[in-house]
């Protein structure tokens, strides 16, 4: 049974494109989004200076995955200071912060270690971090507060519009898609996200003549991150791979441009226009 949660979201300045601080109104965490360009509103905030766990988010037109940096500080401005000045690829900070004051260096390590391995685990978002972090040692009952800290801190980063956590789950059989062509079939699942692209789906190895560009460059992106691997005469998906648009998604399987509504059906033959438009 799903139970449903309150949430409350604090505009600082009362601007939504600026800070955003959110809490399930029962909990101690609180996570803070913060946009790039509004550090020096972050600046004033004084629970951003206590110890935190924090996420950098960011993209590149070269990524086939938005990217994310997993990270712990003493003193949370501080250590964004830091990156503003050496990191170039991040425009989103997210620092999780306890309003209790709760958390000790134990703990964000803990969570550091955790959020980093739980990333990686969902495999939404291509980690940036250059080390691993290791898992310091906590006693039973601590583990377990700060595991129930984690499902808190999941919930919050996702409502903030940031899924990170959120691992991709296999539908049933009737509510798959399937896109197929020449040698190509690949099945997949329309969702919040976007069109899912299965592990094990095959791909047409060559583009068409028409392909243009933008089928090679995205098809060249997959294949430089191995999420597309050559096998015999075809490529295949290794890991579930979201895509923001269904067309994309049978582009990069058909090898040639494509309309994703018309060429992802259903099981009945229905197209995912007929159905979801």
């Amino acid at each position: 049974m799903e139970i449903g949660k309150t949430i409350q979201i604090f505009l600082p300045d009362g601007n939504p494109r600026s800070l955003k601080i959110a809490e399930i109104t029962s909990r101690t965490v609180q996570a803070i989004l913060i946009p790039r360009a509004k550090l020096d509103v972050a600046y004033k905030r004084a629970e951003l200076k206590n110890v935190s766990v924090y996420f950098l988010i960011g993209g590149s037109d070269e990524e086939s995955k938005p990217l994310l940096y997993v990270g712990e500080a003493e003193d949370c401005l501080t250590r964004l200071k830091q990156h503003n000045k050496t990191k170039d690829f991040w425009n989103i900070a997210i620092a999780i912060i306890s309003k209790t004051q709760f958390f000790t260096k134990t703990h964000i390590k803990f969570l550091e270690s955790y959020c980093y391995n739980e990333a990686k685990k969902a495999g939404r978002f291509k980690l940036e971090n250059s080390t691993t972090p290791t898992l310091p040692f906590v006693s039973e009952p601590m583990e377990a507060d700060l595991i129930d800290n984690f499902d808190t801190i999941k919930i919050l980063v996702a409502t903030l519009g940031y899924p990170i956590f959120d691992q991709i789950k296999r539908p049933k059989r009737q509510n798959i898609l399937i896109c197929k062509g020449k040698d190509a079939y690949a099945e997949g699942e329309y969702t919040e996200d976007g069109l899912i692209v299965f592990s094990g789906s095959k791909c047409n190895l060559m583009e068409t003549r028409s392909a243009g560009p933008y089928v090679k460059n995205w098809r060249q992106k997959l294949i430089d991150d191995s999420i597309l691997i050559l096998h015999g005469k075809l490529f295949i998906f290794q890991v579930d791979h979201i895509f923001s648009s269904p067309s994309t998604a049978a582009a990069v399987v058909l090898a040639r441009r494509a309309n994703g509504w018309t060429e992802w059906k259903f099981k009945d033959g229905k197209t995912l226009d007929e159905v979801k438009r």
